[in-house]
């Protein structure tokens, strides 16, 4: 399975739509950064035909050093969460 990055990302819209390419590239910045702002800020970024974007949270909990074996605290912590909207079939 191939990975596909940000750059060939900016580099195909930039093709398809006919912008230049850092053009393109302040666009889709844009939009990750607003996505992130909307999310930061409590709320739920709906894209319809694609998915979801919210802001979700883990407790602390124990957790075990893979090297040791020692027993350690992991912190809480906050990341953005994505949920893919369903395909059409």
């Amino acid at each position: 399975m191939a990975t596909y990055s940000k750059t060939q990302l900016i580099d195909d819209l930039a093709a398809e739509l006919g912008f230049a390419k850092p053009s393109t590239k302040e666009m889709v910045d844009a939009l990750f950064a607003k996505i992130a702002a909307k999310t930061e800020a409590g709320d739920k970024v709906n894209i319809a035909g694609f998915g979801r974007f919210d802001m979700r949270e883990r407790s602390a909990r124990m957790g075990r050093n893979p090297a040791t074996g020692e027993a350690i605290q992991i912190a809480a912590s906050r990341s953005i969460g994505f949920k893919a909207s369903k395909g059409k079939a």
